[in-house]
């Protein structure tokens, strides 16, 4: 198996579309799939299908398909869902409580332990089952606790301080919906960025022309 650096971003973005078409499969109580299938219903090609679960070893057989159950298990396993890393949400308004109610964080190898503001009218008040804390809390928090991944649902406006903060206090791994450039000011943190203004703006591309 090649390292996971040596494997391309566009490859891993697909790998959790494999994983949720495969899920799927398994639900309607399919045991077997070919790539041909497979790229019928995924509107890729069966080539770009195998070559790109050939980049973490060959899970198929040659006329004879991928094994729905086996191949659904070996994506979650390279993806990492199996871990539990811990989680905390900074931002507890409208997109931020929508994130912690509505996100399946178990499911995608998350726990969600923790969720900031700085919002003292906020303080205590319940979001998904937990406390929302004052962010100036959040250094003692993470002594006890040692999160792995901060999801940011703040303004832009606000987000070099927090990220900063959180920088200067040990967190390394975000998931990121400020819009903010984390990366560009900490070129070695793991950042996923979230964009929905860009995806709505792509329907509209989309639909205009």
């Amino acid at each position: 198996m090649p390292k996971r650096e040596n494997v391309s971003m566009s490859v891993i973005r697909r790998l959790p579309r494999y994983y949720r078409f495969l899920r799927q499969l398994q639900k309607e109580g399919a045991t077997r799939i070919s790539s041909t299938e497979l790229s019928k219903r995924l509107g890729l090609t069966a080539s770009q299908i195998r070559q790109d679960l050939n980049c973490f070893g060959g899970f198929g057989q040659q006329g004879y398909g991928y094994m729905v159950d086996q191949l659904c298990s070996e994506i979650r396993q390279i993806l990492g869902l199996d871990h539990c890393y811990k989680a905390v949400l900074f931002g507890a308004g409208n997109l931020g409580r929508a994130i912690a109610s509505h996100m399946s964080f178990e499911a995608m190898g998350f726990q969600l332990i923790g969720i900031f503001d700085n919002d003292p009218l906020k303080a205590g008040k319940i979001a998904d089952g937990l406390p929302i804390r004052m962010t100036e809390t959040f250094e003692s928090f993470y002594q006890e606790e040692h999160p792995d991944v901060a999801v940011l649902c703040i303004p832009r406006g606000c987000a070099q301080k927090n990220v900063d903060y959180l920088y200067k206090v040990g967190i390394r791994n975000f998931w990121n919906f400020s819009h903010y450039d984390i990366a560009m000011r900490y070129p070695d943190v793991v950042v996923e960025n979230v964009h929905l203004n860009d995806s709505l703006m792509t329907l509209c591309y989309r639909m205009s022309n």
